[in-house]
């Protein structure tokens, strides 16, 4: 396996609610992930020898500035590189942007990238935090992601209807055969390059499909021994996609999706309960509310 990042979920608490979020992230969401954990995982991370980089995420990160600062100087001091993802509702201003993103030059900061589409309103926040930091010589990029329909730019790639997209996304919108998708066009689940982990410790494969947690064993422990073909989820996943998932487990289906992801978020939900370790937690499927402790 050569994981090269693991992204952070620091929180899954935002100060907004969109409507395409992966992780049913907003105000009302509770938890935050602890400093043991950000080390251990930190541990686990220089021990496999692949990772290169640690990203912050969310939710929103920056709703626990102190612990994102002292995440980020753990992870530089350890010879990683550090990513942000960000909506920048901190940016209100040019002095304010500045106060908030100056500390992060410290940390060996490499990627602030900022959210900015019609989901989280386009306001003038995120185009300030971007020419603040460019000033600052940080280096600074934008997720872009339209609503369905609409051609935009994106770096991660397209809308994915998962998580609070499957729900609120999802109607009016052209289907496709549930037969036709066999394949995961998002993730490489059989050789993954990173992973998200969330305040629970949850090793997330894709967001909601769980690997391990680290809790219970090593961030390097669990890749040691992870075997795709023999993960109850993955497996199907690798040979044919959602469909072969519901194939598999003759789950209940609609004749058609809006695609993949779409599937696979509504297979996974019917199989959470035969597969409680491998598909959570509550968060990742709008149930809840989930809390935890540092």
């Amino acid at each position: 396996m050569a994981l090269r990042s693991v992204h952070l979920l620091l929180t899954y608490r935002c100060d907004r609610e969109c409507d395409h979020c992966f992780v049913w992230s907003g105000p009302s969401a509770e938890g935050v992930m602890g400093l043991g954990m950000v080390r251990e995982v930190l541990a686990g991370a220089l021990r496999m020898g692949t990772v290169r980089r640690i990203y912050f995420e969310g939710g929103e990160p920056f709703l626990y500035y102190p612990l994102l600062l002292e995440g980020m100087r753990l992870v530089a001091q350890a010879g990683l590189e550090n990513g942000i993802v960000t909506n920048a509702y901190w940016a209100t201003g040019p002095e304010e942007a500045r106060l908030w993103l100056l500390p992060l030059r410290e940390w060996n900061l490499v990627d602030l990238t900022v959210s900015r589409d019609p989901f989280h309103g386009e306001e003038a926040e995120p185009l300030l935090a971007r020419q603040v930091a460019g000033e600052l010589g940080i280096p600074v990029g934008e997720i872009s992601i339209g609503r369905p329909g609409e051609e935009r730019p994106a770096r991660e790639g397209d809308l994915r209807f998962r998580g609070r997209a499957a729900e609120k996304l999802t109607p009016g919108l052209p289907l496709l055969p549930w037969e036709t998708l066999r394949e995961c066009p998002h993730e490489d689940l059989a050789d993954p390059e990173r992973v998200h982990l969330d305040p629970l410790g949850n090793v997330h494969l894709c967001q909601g499909l769980v690997l391990g947690n680290v809790r219970e064993h090593p961030l390097d422990a669990l890749f040691a021994s992870y075997c795709p073909r023999e993960h109850p989820i993955v497996g199907p996943l690798l040979e044919g996609g959602p469909a072969a998932l519901v194939e598999e487990y003759g789950l209940p289906h609609e004749e058609g999706y809006v695609e993949e992801c779409h599937l696979c978020y509504r297979a996974r939900q019917s199989l959470r309960a035969s597969f409680p370790a491998c598909l959570g937690p509550d968060q990742m499927y709008g149930e809840g509310p989930m809390v935890c402790s540092p």
